[in-house]
Formats: C-alpha cells, sequence, structure tokens
C-alpha cells in the first residue's frame, strides 16, 4: 500500500502545476492570436491599397474585411477536426498542430505578391492563407483552454481557465506593438512596398518558441482519465450534438456580443476613426494597444470574480455595460481627440469584453462533458465567431456606408448582438462548481 502511494507521489510530482500548464497555454494562444489578428490590423489600413487598390478607400476597406471574414468562416471546420481528434487522441497533439498550421499560414502572407505583380491572384492566395489560418485557430480555442481549465483546481476552473483568454489581448497587443513599432519607423511608401511584411515574417520566430514551450506540458489528467479507462468516444462531435444540442447553442449565443464587440472595437473602429474622422492612424493603434495592455490584468480578475459569484452574473455584467457603451463610443470618437476615442476603447475592451471573456473559457468547457467537451466547445465557440466575429466590422462598414455620418445604426446593431447574449447567457445553466458529465 505504501508502495503504490510513493509511486502515485513520484508519477504526480513530475506532472506539472496547473500554474505551469496555464502559462504554456496562455503563451501558445498568445502567439496564434498574434497572427490571426495582424491579418485584422493590416486589413483594416494597408491590405485595401495593396490588393484591391482599385476600388475606392471604403471599398477596398470592406472587401479587405471580407477576406478577413473568410478567417473566421474556415475556423469551425477546423474546431470539427481538431475537436473530434482532440476527443480521440488528445488535447496537446492538437495544440502543436494548430499552432504549426497558423505560423506557417502568416509567414506566407509575408511572401505574398501584391495586386500590383499579380493582379487578382495576389487576393486569391491572401484569401487561401487566411482560411488556413482560421482553420488553425478553429481548433486552437478549444485545446488550449480545455488545458488549462482541467489542469485546475475546481475552485480555480474560472481563474486559470481565463489565462489562455489572456493569449488575445496578448496577441493583439503584440499584433499591434510590432505593427506600431515597423510604422513609426518607415515612411509610408516604405511600409507599402515592403514594411508591411515584416510582422508576418516574424512570426516564424514565434512559432518557433511556442512550439518548444507546449513540449514541455503534460496530457490533461481528466482527459487521460477518460483515455486510462477506454471511454473514448468513436464519434466526439455527433455524440456532442445529440447530448448538448441546448448547450451547444447557448454557448453560441454567449458568444455573440463578446465576440462581435471585439472587432468592432479593434478592426472597424480603426478604419473609421483614421478614414472617416481622420485621426491619426498612430493614435488609433495606441488606443487599442493600450487597452488590450489593462485587458491582460481585467481578465483574470473577473475570471476569479467567476470562481465567488458564478460565471452568468460576470458574463451579463459584461454585456450589458457592452450595450450602454454603444452610443458613447461614437459620441467620443467624434470629438476627434486621440484621448477620448481611447477611453473609448479602453472601457469597451477592458471592461464589457473583459467581463465576459475572463469566466468564459470554464464557463463554456463546464457546459459539456468530458468525452466530448473538446468537440462541444469547439463547435459553440467557433458557430458563433462566424455570425459574430466575422460579421461584425463587414455589417458596421456596411451601415456606416449606407447612413453616413449617422452612426445611430451601429450602434443599435451592437445593441442586438448584446441582448443575445443576455439572453443565452440568463437560460444557460450555471455551472461553477460543476466540471460537466
Amino acid at each position: 500500500m505504501s508502495g503504490a502511494a510513493t509511486t502515485a507521489g513520484m508519477l504526480e510530482s513530475k506532472q506539472p502545476s496547473h500554474v505551469t500548464v496555464a502559462t504554456a497555454s496562455l503563451i501558445g494562444t498568445a502567439i496564434e492570436w498574434y497572427d490571426f489578428f495582424l491579418y485584422g490590423t493590416a486589413a483594416a489600413l494597408i491590405f485595401n491599397k495593396l490588393f484591391f487598390p482599385t476600388f475606392d478607400p471604403m471599398m477596398g476597406t470592406l472587401l479587405a474585411f471580407a477576406t478577413y471574414a473568410l478567417g473566421f468562416i474556415a475556423r469551425p471546420l477546423g474546431g470539427l477536426v481538431f475537436g473530434h481528434y482532440g476527443d480521440k487522441l488528445g488535447r496537446k497533439t492538437m495544440l502543436y498542430l494548430t499552432l504549426l498550421i497558423m505560423g506557417v499560414a502568416t509567414a506566407i502572407i509575408g511572401i505574398l505578391p501584391t495586386y500590383e505583380t499579380a493582379g487578382i491572384w495576389a487576393a486569391v492566395l491572401l484569401v487561401t492563407c487566411r482560411l488556413v489560418q482560421g482553420f488553425g485557430l478553429g481548433g486552437e480555442w478549444g485545446g488550449a483552454v480545455l488545458m488549462a481549465v482541467e489542469h485546475a483546481p475546481d475552485d480555480r476552473k474560472g481563474f486559470y481557465g481565463s489565462w489562455p483568454q489572456l493569449g488575445a489581448p496578448l496577441g493583439l497587443v503584440l499584433g499591434t506593438l510590432v505593427f506600431s513599432v515597423v510604422s513609426a519607423f518607415l515612411t509610408d511608401a516604405q511600409l507599402l512596398a515592403w514594411g508591411w511584411r515584416i510582422p508576418f515574417l516574424f512570426s516564424i520566430a514565434l512559432v518557433v518558441v511556442g512550439l518548444w514551450i507546449r513540449f514541455t506540458i503534460a496530457e490533461s489528467p481528466e482527459f487521460q482519465k477518460v483515455k486510462d479507462e477506454k471511454q473514448e468516444v468513436r464519434m466526439p462531435i455527433v455524440d456532442a450534438i445529440r447530448m448538448y444540442p441546448k448547450n451547444i447553442l447557448l454557448a453560441m449565443g454567449a458568444r455573440f456580443a463578446e465576440n462581435g464587440f471585439f472587432y468592432i472595437y479593434a478592426t472597424f473602429v480603426l478604419a473609421y476613426a483614421t478614414q472617416s474622422l481622420g485621426i491619426v492612424r498612430q493614435d488609433m493603434l495606441n488606443g487599442v494597444l493600450i487597452a488590450a495592455a489593462i485587458e491582460v490584468f481585467t481578465i483574470p480578475a473577473f475570471g476569479l470574480l467567476s470562481d465567488y459569484v458564478g460565471r452568468r452574473p460576470v458574463y451579463i455584467f459584461g454585456a450589458v455595460f457592452s450595450a450602454l457603451m454603444s452610443f458613447p463610443l461614437f459620441m467620443l470618437l467624434a470629438t476627434r481627440n486621440p484621448q477620448m476615442a481611447w477611453i473609448a476603447i479602453i472601457l469597451g475592451l477592458a471592461v464589457g469584453h473583459a467581463a465576459m471573456y475572463g469566466p468564459q473559457a470554464s464557463f463554456l468547457s463546464e457546459l459539456f462533458g468530458t468525452k466530448v467537451r473538446y468537440s462541444g466547445v469547439s463547435l459553440g465557440y467557433n458557430l458563433a465567431s462566424i455570425f459574430a466575429g466575422a460579421l461584425s466590422p463587414l455589417i458596421a462598414t456596411g451601415l456606416m456606408t449606407a447612413y453616413a455620418p449617422a452612426t445611430w445604426p451601429v450602434s443599435v446593431y451592437m445593441i442586438v448582438l448584446a441582448l443575445i447574449t443576455i439572453v443565452s447567457v440568463y437560460f444557460a445553466t450555471e455551472t461553477r462548481g460543476r466540471a460537466g458529465a
């Protein structure tokens, strides 16, 4: 008996702590989001000139956002494929593959010919790379958050589950920072000629670091138990839909405000403020950078709060706050004062978005049982991305084009997104303290 206990203790000591696993998940996720967000920044600021130069600026921006949206459309497919194998083979292996796929696609964007060189084929190649990016990210999120949540203590799943969520603001900070540094040291002509390629090629170094870090972590103990007991299901995605149809729909609805608002603030606002209001590009980039940096602290704070008061109250607060900010956002931007614009972006991202994004990983993960959790979480999370994150910059730009100079249609659209989330979270089960069946 004592020998078995000693052996078990030795094995346990070799396992990385939940802090180590959460940190490794965070770093890898930050790199993936860097790749994904970098495209959004480029789409908002320069891709209209490089790949769609024959259109007027606003239409070129609309087309650039359309290619941006394609990345979201590919995400459910990635979620289905990696979710299936993540529930059959394990979370860890999928995290290697998603990071590698994402990094290669991003680096290739950095060497693509532009419209001036290749004509319409430049846009075709850009779209192809964007689809591959979306495919990789579709499998990334589920694996990363499950590694953190399934390693975490039962009373701190909200807090440690929020760590991979930090990958989004950190990736945005890193992508915006790299883009800002390149923009600061180059003229507009140099940036359009070759400078824009540097941030994309930088992804190669980041992916190497991410792969090395992920190699050090162990498989999720909850999934390992399923595997040891040979309880894996043959078709995880089918079983997830059969067992949890309501929860998949509620998970989708919960993401509408979080996902839609984020991309309105991080991409649409950049394009609107620089092109329609004449605010200096660097000033807007700095605002997004500051907001994302603050969110690095507010996301885990809201995740920890959800461990005490529950996931639903914190999440609903974030959606309500975001709805209340929909009109003040444009009032602050209309001042054309960079500092007022910063306040709008900071409140939108570091408060409204963070309150939803912090508890999201644990909230959605706990809606599904371990055997089909990767598939269920990935399906609900990524399907919502098509209708929220992918379309929000497009819809906002379309509304602004149709009703300019009025901004109220965009504000009303934002409130609709928030209402969908509020209703979905209200009807979902409070998951704090239950890890799923």
